[in-house]
């Protein structure tokens, strides 16, 4: 089986990052640096259904002057495929080939780099239907998820069963837990998680993002769903989303670009922007559309090279 990459410790920043608000010579020359942007969504595009202003127009910007756009959301509820439902929704032009998740990013990650033996390569899933998707395209056997047989109370039954191993309940061919966003997070579900990982199956989550932003607010994030496992196990799980650099590398693998010559977009500095800064890119953009303040840009343990108000600031270099 591989060695699963391990979180690493927050990079130290001691720069002042530039804010480039108004600065048409500055965002001018910032841009120039970069042959390809990767795009966080979630407070960064958007907030829940919510595009905002200028979005579109900054994304075309862009795009006329050469440069590659990624779009790397850590939003595993939705698959590739439904990004790009999204995306077209809201008038942004896209393919599913210019789109990265978390849940694509695991899939890849189950089934290209774990070797995992014969009669253990199915998954436990807790998460939502992004997650299935992606697991169907690679090929890759699982349970759970949004099947309705797991959306119910555990039973005085229930306990005996999991306790005994029962096959009827745990299943034997399990060897991998895979956490994301659960709208249908319970008791039950967590109990048969935590117990398969105690019977040896690798604990992975597709981001552990603590909130998501979604209507002007912060709601309860993937990794929200891996804490109380975290907390019973005493451990952490291996993540395959920002700011894991497994994803980074997954994605230099796929677009083949100058690592130098790139630029990450994003609204959070401990995920997007420590993704960048991790990942070794040219420059890391932060926006205050989202989850960080100006406070955690500018004074936090992980800044980054610039900041604007919102992406339509870039707008000021035309």
């Amino acid at each position: 089986m591989a060695t699963p990459v391990p979180p690493q410790e927050h990079p130290a920043s001691t720069h002042t990052p530039r804010y480039l608000t108004g600065d048409g010579a500055g965002i001018r020359e910032f841009i120039d640096k970069f042959d390809v942007f990767l795009f966080d969504c979630d407070g960064v595009l958007w907030s829940g259904d919510h595009l905002f202003p200028g979005t579109n127009e900054t994304l075309a910007m862009l795009k006329s002057k050469g440069k590659q756009v990624v779009f790397v959301t850590n939003n595993s509820t939705k698959s590739r495929a439904d990004y790009n439902k999204k995306l077209e929704g809201l008038g942004i032009p896209s393919t599913t080939e210019e789109i990265f998740s978390s849940s694509y990013s695991a899939s890849i990650y189950i089934s290209r780099i774990l070797q995992l033996p014969a009669n253990k390569r199915k998954v436990f899933v807790i998460g939502e239907t992004g997650i299935e998707q992606e697991l169907r395209s690679e090929n890759v056997p699982f349970i759970g998820g949004t099947d309705a047989a797991y959306r119910r109370t555990i039973t005085p039954e229930d306990y005996k069963a999991i306790a005994a191993g029962d096959a009827s309940l745990l299943d034997p061919e399990v060897g991998v837990v895979l956490v994301g966003l659960d709208f249908h997070i319970n008791y039950y579900k967590l109990a048969l998680a935590y117990h398969y990982i105690r019977r040896g199956a690798v604990f992975l989550a597709t981001n552990i993002d603590s909130t998501l932003p979604s209507s002007g607010s912060l709601f309860p994030g993937a990794g929200s769903m891996s804490a109380p496992l975290i907390m019973m196990l005493g451990r952490e799980p291996v993540s395959l989303g920002k700011p894991n650099q497994a994803m980074m590398d997954a994605i230099e693998g796929k677009f083949r670009f100058d690592r130098s010559r790139a630029c990450m977009v994003g609204d959070r500095a401990n995920t997007d922007i420590r993704f960048g800064i991790e990942g070794k890119l040219g420059g890391t953009l932060g926006v205050l559309t989202g989850v960080s303040s100006r406070e955690d840009f500018v004074e936090g343990d992980v800044r980054p090279t610039v900041y604007l108000d919102k992406l339509a600031d870039l707008l000021g270099c035309e």
